[in-house]
C-alpha cells in the first residue's frame, strides 16, 4: 500500500537515486503513459508543446547501450575496461529510460529560451510523476545527449536537443541526503515585507 504525503513534505525530502542503483520492477505502459501525461502539465507559453518523449525499454535499452559503447570506443580507443563497462550499460541501468526532447525553435512571439525552460520543467515533472507512482528516478544528460552523431540512433531528429534522460525504476538502496545550498548564499532580497 502506497503512503500519501503532502506536496510540501515530498519537496522537502525529494531525492534522486543514481541509475546504477535502480532495479526492476519498472513501470508498465499504463503507468508510463500516466507519468508522461502528468509530466506534460508544465508552463508552456503559446501552447507550443516544444518537447516530446522517447521511451526506451526492454531489450532495446541493451542494444542501444552496446551501440553507444561502440561509438564511445571509436572516439576514444584507449577507454579503460571500467569505462567500457559503464558505456555498455548507459540505457540499461534502469528498467525504463525516457528522453525528453526539446523541439525549441525560432518563433515570432515565444523566445527559444522559454521553450527550453519548458522542456526542463517537463524533466522535473517527470521525476516527480515517477516518484508519485512509487518509483525512483534520475535525470541524466551524458555525452550522447550532446553528440549529434548519436541522435539518429536514439530517435532524435535534426534540430532537436535532448533536455534529459529520465531513468525510472525501483531503488536497490534507500536514498541518501546530500548537502544543499544555504539560502543566504543563493537569495537576494529586494524590498521589505509589506
Amino acid at each position: 500500500m502506497k503512503t500519501e504525503i503532502s506536496l510540501r513534505d515530498y519537496l522537502s525530502t525529494r531525492r534522486s537515486i543514481p541509475a546504477f542503483q535502480m532495479t526492476g520492477p519498472g513501470p508498465g505502459t499504463a503507468e508510463i503513459e500516466e507519468m508522461l501525461t502528468l509530466a506534460s502539465r508544465v508552463p508552456d507559453h503559446g501552447k507550443l508543446a516544444p518537447w516530446r518523449f522517447i521511451v526506451y525499454r526492454g531489450e532495446e535499452r541493451v542494444r542501444l547501450s552496446r551501440e553507444l559503447a561502440a561509438m564511445a570506443l571509436s572516439a576514444k580507443p584507449d577507454l579503460s575496461e571500467e569505462m567500457i563497462n559503464v558505456e555498455n550499460t548507459r540505457l540499461s541501468r534502469a528498467p525504463v529510460v525516457v528522453a525528453v526532447v526539446s523541439k525549441a525553435a525560432p518563433h515570432f512571439k515565444i523566445p527559444e529560451w522559454e521553450q527550453l525552460m519548458s522542456a526542463g520543467a517537463v524533466c522535473l515533472n517527470l521525476l516527480m510523476a515517477a516518484n508519485a507512482l512509487g518509483y525512483c528516478s534520475n535525470w541524466l544528460t551524458e555525452w550522447y545527449a550532446f553528440d549529434e552523431k548519436a541522435h539518429p540512433l536514439l530517435g532524435v531528429q535534426p534540430g532537436e536537443k535532448i533536455a534529459g534522460f529520465i531513468h525510472i525504476g525501483t531503488p536497490q538502496v534507500p536514498p541518501t541526503e546530500r548537502p544543499r545550498p544555504e539560502l543566504a548564499d543563493i537569495v537576494t532580497w529586494i524590498g521589505k515585507d509589506a
